[in-house]
């Protein structure tokens, strides 16, 4: 009798989330996986001076390198100049943050 659908599924933690992204992450560089230009992108679009939310966009970069705890005296530099104990850091941060952002409440509203 085979598993199928919901049955399958299990609820996770925050925390095995992250473990489990984090786990995959390992997994992708293991077979030459390399996510190094999509993090640049990242980088250049949270730092575009023409977006209309550059503000909070560089508050949510430095949250994120806060987060991966990497000084603010680096919060500056290009994602190239990064160290690999950093993009390793900046990586797992990401995870969490995306592990915890798919706890969030799905129907937000301003208070009035």
């Amino acid at each position: 009798m085979a598993i199928e659908g919901n049955a399958m599924l299990g609820e996770l933690t925050a925390g095995q989330r992250v473990s489990a992204l984090n786990h995959l992450a390992v997994i992708r560089s293991q077979f030459g996986g390399n996510c190094e230009k999509e993090l640049s992108r990242f980088f250049a679009d949270m730092r575009d001076v023409r977006d209309s939310n550059y503000q909070e966009n560089k508050r949510a970069l430095s949250a994120v390198l806060f987060l991966a705890n990497i000084g603010k005296d680096r919060h500056d530099v290009d994602f190239s100049e990064l160290t690999t104990d950093e993009k390793t850091a900046l990586v797992r941060a990401m995870n969490h943050l995306k592990a915890v952002v798919s706890l969030f409440p799905k129907r937000l509203a301003l208070p009035n």
